[in-house]
């Protein structure tokens, strides 16, 4: 072989075998201590899910977070490079710039909210809004200098009210907000609707009850997700004790939506639906059922009615889905709020291609753990492979 050819034959070679060698998909993990744990403890860990990685289940690195803060939910502002981390237990919500390395929690004090729970970022991203589910308010705050600006809420007797609010999705483009009526946090109360409020200036507008049964029907809607690219708007939404899928479509000329059911997991002997997720392209839609512990594939062409296709097979608990960035695997975290039968701990790993279960992680579960949230890591600085605390 000439040597010109042997050269790049060889360096080939090399490129190709580093590829493969640092192949990695990194996910973000909130976890806490499994409830008959001894001491408690909470965390983010960055783990290696990528199935064909060496460091496959593995933890490259851990954050700390305060014992009693009781992360939830990890969100991220629209260019992926702020994470938001919302508390149950302190009115706290928690930034972590992801451009700067080694990661850092900047702690945003946020006194009109307990139980922060899900939270939403404007397309511009210059504004979050914070749902609060102790306290009945929604907080707006300036996402470039991660401040609260606005505290909105709207008591019975109005018609249009907040209430346990949970799940939250904008769409700018209409200039609309919407938050889920979910649960009392003590559990003795429940929701069964959604209001809609004025994105830009945080008025609220109606709330629509999003379930066919007599009032109160408690359904407790907990997540709504605006579909993507769908025109009219068309929002998902689910019912956690209520256990259906509903939809709500946008009306250009009245500039109201109208909601109707869209389908019943009872009938599938699932209950507890919670998270949604879309592909990229957003003919597919994915949801969790928690109990027993399920993924549902929808065919989401036509959103304003998805299609039922199949179960996936989980486990107790399922919450929150993330899709690797080429679509071929499916990762579901399986745990919810560490609720008996709901808590199993681990994460299980779904090739879409092949159409089966490959397995489960379970190295938190392993270590007395569970994960509360998963998420992918938009950034993956090149200098983390060397700053494992974990092998």
């Amino acid at each position: 072989m000439k040597p010109y050819k042997l050269f790049a034959f060889t360096l080939g070679l090399l490129l190709s075998c580093s590829t493969l060698a640092s192949a990695e998909i990194l996910a973000l993990l909130n976890y806490e201590s499994k409830p008959d744990q001894p001491v408690r403890r909470e965390g983010i860990a960055i783990m290696d899910i990528d199935p064909e990685s060496g460091n496959f289940g593995k933890i490259l690195m851990e954050i700390p977070l305060p014992p009693d803060l009781v992360a939830h939910h990890i969100f991220f502002n629209r260019d992926r490079s702020k994470a938001y981390i919302t508390a149950l237990g302190k009115s706290i919500l928690h930034v972590v710039n992801l451009r700067t390395f080694p990661y850092r929690l900047q702690a945003i004090d946020v006194p009109d909210c307990q139980m922060g729970e899900d939270l939403a970022v404007s397309e511009d991203n210059r504004t979050w809004y914070l749902t609060c589910m102790g306290s009945d308010n929604v907080i707006m705050g300036d996402a470039l200098l991660d401040t609260p600006i606005k505290t909105v809420s709207a008591a019975k007797p109005s018609l249009a009210t907040i209430q346990y609010p949970h799940g939250i999705a904008i769409h700018n483009g209409i200039d609309r907000l919407l938050v889920t009526s979910t649960v009392k946090p003590d559990m003795s109360d429940a929701g069964d609707s959604i209001t809609v409020l004025e994105a830009a200036s945080g008025k609220v507008l109606s709330t629509h009850k999003v379930s066919s049964k007599p009032s109160p029907a408690k359904a407790a809607p907990v997540e709504v997700m605006f579909s993507p690219n769908a025109n009219p708007p068309v929002v998902h939404i689910t019912n956690m004790l209520e256990g259906t899928l509903w939809a709500g479509v946008w009306d250009p000329a009245s500039r109201t939506f109208s909601f109707h059911q869209a389908d019943d997991f009872g009938s599938r002997q699932q209950g507890m639906p919670l998270e949604m997720l879309y592909n990229a392209k957003g003919d597919r839609l994915f949801v969790t059922t928690a109990k027993p512990g399920f993924v549902n594939l929808y065919d989401n062409s036509d959103p304003r009615q998805p299609k039922f296709l199949k179960t996936i097979a989980a486990a107790g608990g399922a919450h929150h889905s993330v899709l690797s960035p080429d679509e071929r695997y499916l990762f579901v975290q399986n745990s919810f709020l560490n609720l008996d039968g709901m808590n199993d701990g681990s994460i299980t790993v779904i090739d879409l291609k092949a159409d089966k279960v490959l397995g489960n992680i379970d190295t938190l579960k392993a270590q007395g753990f569970n994960p509360n949230c998963i998420m992918l890591l938009p950034n993956q600085p090149g200098d983390l492979r060397a700053s494992r605390i974990i092998d």
